[in-house]
């Protein structure tokens, strides 16, 4: 079975383009904490992804760079021929997103989920 569950943080924007029948596709790249090395020095991967249609337009959206996100999809294995050498693209393909936090385009502060707001004085009606 091929499936694949990241979370990591954008390394800049994504990009968007569209295909000549005007499917959209997302291109980004996760960075994904990847434990520590042997000297303790933390490791990083890099992983290159690609979102078609509607959850590329979400992806677009929503997220900017060093925004975290969880992408759900397979990886991919692709090749193509660049002057006359063979070339091989491994990519993850997104078939899913969750929002870990929600961001307003004008880069403003994360709009807060709701679970932990601020509550008003009960006047010492709740027990804690």
């Amino acid at each position: 079975m091929n499936h694949v569950i990241l979370s990591g943080r954008l390394t800049k924007d994504p990009e968007i383009r569209y295909t000549s029948s005007n499917k959209a596709v997302a291109s980004l790249t996760l960075a994904v904490d990847d434990g520590k090395d042997k000297d303790g020095e933390r490791k990083t991967q890099y992983i290159p992804c690609v979102a078609w249609e509607k959850t590329a337009e979400l992806i677009d959206k929503h997220f900017l760079k060093g925004d975290p996100l969880t992408v759900i999809g397979k990886i991919s294995v692709r090749s193509y021929e660049k002057d006359g050498q063979k070339k091989y693209v491994t990519e993850v393909v997104v078939n899913g997103i969750e929002f870990p936090m929600t961001r307003r385009r004008d880069d403003a502060a994360p709009a807060p989920s709701g679970a932990f707001s601020e509550l008003d004085d009960d006047g010492g009606q709740l027990p804690f």
